[in-house]
C-alpha cells in the first residue's frame, strides 16, 4: 500500500468512526428573545448549524505528459461549513455561511499543467488563503433579507439559481453545477440583489442584479475585490402557472451580453415530467455571433422509487468538430462544454431507507465520448452519511497536446466522503 493510499484509508476510517456516533438532529446552538413595544411584540431568534466533510480521492490522468505532469494522484482533504440564520425582527433576517477547507495543491490542479481556473466570480474581499493556498477560508453567504406577504428582498452574497432542468442548465448563469455533480445542497453564493414580487398566488416577478469582477491571478480567489460595473448583470424573470405547468420568461443583460429566453416545467398525463429551459444570447461585441442554448428533459419516478431522467442539450456556442475545440480549460471542471450537442441519461434507486444509488451517463454528440458518473450514499445516522463517487470517462485519449475527444481527456476518479451535520 502506497503512502498516499494509506493516508486516504486512514482519513476515511477515522471519519467513518466519527460519523457512526449518534448525532442530534438539530442545530448545535439556538437562541431566542421576545420583547414588547408600542408597535407590538418583536422576536429575535437564530441558530448555528455546521457541516464537516472529509474525503479521500484517487485520480488517474491520461498518459499525456504535454497536458498532465502527474498520471496518478491520491490525497485527502477536509471542508467545514458554519451556518448562521437569524430572524432579527420581522420582517428582517440575516444569513451567513463561512467555509474553511484544506485541499492539497495537487488535488486542486488534478495534475494538469495548465493554471487553476479562478473560482466563483465574486469579491476577493471575503476570501483568504493560507499554507501555500492549500488552506482556504471564505464567506460563501452573507446577506440581509426582507420578507412580507408579497415581497421578498435579499441583498448580499447569496446563491442565484434560475435552472429548471437538472443536468444542463443554460439559464443558470451564475456558478452552475456540472452535469455530473450529485451533491448539490449548497450552491455557491455570488454578490447580488434579488427582489421577488408575488403578483398572485401562482405568479411571480423576479428582478436580479449580480456584480462582476475582473480576474486577478494574485488574489486569493482569482478575482478582484472591486466590482467591474461595466459587466454587472441585470435580469428579470416573470413566471406563472397555467394548465398544471409553470411557465417563465427571462430577459436582461449578463456580463454585457443581452439574453432573452424562458423555461417551463410540469407533468403530462400525471406520469411524465417535462422540463425545459433556454435562451438566445446577443453578444456585446461584433466579433461574436448570436447563439442559442436550450435543454429539454423528460423524467419519471416509479412507485418503487426507481427514477429515470433523459435530457438533451443544444449548446449553440459549442463546436461542431473536434478540430474546432478550444484549448483545455484551466481546470477539469465540466461547468463549460466544448461541443454543440449533448445527451444525459440519469437513474436513481433507493435500495433501502438508508442506501441510495445514482448513475449518470453523459454523451458528447460531436466526438461520441462518454462520461459515466456513479454515486451512492449511505445514511450512518440521523446527521451523518457516507458517499462514494466514481467518474469513468470513455473516449479517444489526447496525443501530445492535441485533444481527440472531450471526455477522453478527463481522469478516471474514485472518491469516498463522510459528512457530519451538527
Amino acid at each position: 500500500m502506497t503512502p498516499s493510499t494509506k493516508i486516504i484509508f486512514s482519513c476515511c476510517l477515522l471519519l467513518l468512526s466519527v460519523a457512526s456516533l449518534p448525532q442530534a438532529s438539530h442545530a448545535f446552538y439556538t437562541w431566542g428573545d421576545q420583547s414588547s413595544s408600542e408597535e407590538g411584540d418583536k422576536t429575535t431568534s437564530g441558530e448555528l448549524r455546521g457541516l464537516l466533510r472529509g474525503f479521500g480521492i484517487a485520480l488517474q490522468n491520461p498518459d499525456s505528459p504535454a497536458l498532465f505532469d502527474q498520471k496518478n494522484i491520491a490525497g485527502a482533504g477536509v471542508v467545514a461549513r458554519l451556518m448562521l440564520d437569524a430572524d432579527l425582527a420581522q420582517p428582517l433576517s440575516f444569513e451567513m455561511h463561512a467555509v474553511q477547507g484544506y485541499i492539497p495543491n495537487d488535488l486542486q490542479s488534478g495534475g494538469s499543467r495548465l493554471p487553476i481556473a479562478p473560482g466563483v466570480e465574486r469579491s476577493d474581499a471575503l476570501d483568504w488563503s493560507f499554507a501555500n493556498r492549500q488552506a482556504h477560508l471564505l464567506i460563501d453567504r452573507l446577506n440581509m433579507q426582507y420578507t412580507s406577504d408579497q415581497l421578498h428582498i435579499k441583498l448580499g452574497r447569496q446563491p442565484v439559481n434560475l435552472a429548471a432542468t437538472l443536468f444542463f442548465t443554460p439559464n443558470d448563469f451564475f456558478a452552475p453545477f456540472a452535469a455530473q455533480t450529485f451533491y448539490r445542497s449548497y450552491k455557491p453564493g455570488v454578490d447580488a440583489l434579488r427582489a421577488d414580487i408575488q403578483s398572485g398566488g401562482l405568479s411571480q416577478l423576479s428582478l436580479i442584479s449580480v456584480l462582476a469582477y475582473k480576474q486577478t491571478p494574485s488574489g486569493d480567489s482569482g478575482w478582484s475585490n472591486r466590482p467591474d460595473v461595466s459587466r454587472t448583470s441585470y435580469l428579470a424573470r416573470a413566471s406563472t402557472v397555467f394548465q398544471d405547468f409553470e411557465w417563465a420568461l427571462l430577459g436582461g443583460v449578463v456580463r454585457k451580453d443581452r439574453v432573452i429566453g424562458g423555461d417551463f416545467q410540469g407533468e403530462l398525463f400525471e406520469w411524465l415530467g417535462v422540463r425545459g429551459e433556454g435562451h438566445i444570447n446577443f453578444p456585446a461585441t461584433s466579433n461574436r455571433k448570436r447563439y442559442t442554448e436550450f435543454s429539454l428533459a423528460l423524467e419519471h419516478r416509479w412507485e418503487n422509487t426507481f427514477t429515470l431522467q433523459l435530457e438533451q442539450f443544444y449548446h449553440g456556442s459549442g463546436s461542431t468538430s473536434v478540430a474546432a475545440y478550444n484549448s483545455l480549460p484551466a481546470s477539469n471542471s465540466q461547468s463549460s462544454y466544448r461541443a454543440r450537442h449533448y445527451t444525459a441519461l440519469g437513474a436513481s434507486y433507493e435500495f433501502t431507507a438508508l442506501l441510495t444509488a445514482n448513475a449518470t451517463a453523459i454523451r458528447n454528440g460531436v466526438d461520441h465520448s462518454i462520461l459515466l458518473a456513479l454515486y451512492a450514499t449511505y445514511s450512518l445516522s440521523d446527521e451523518s452519511e457516507l458517499a462514494l463517487n466514481a467518474n469513468l470517462p470513455f473516449g479517444k485519449k489526447p496525443v501530445g497536446p492535441t485533444l481527440r475527444s472531450e471526455f477522453g481527456t478527463l481522469p478516471y476518479s474514485f472518491s469516498m466522503e463522510a459528512r457530519i451535520y451538527f
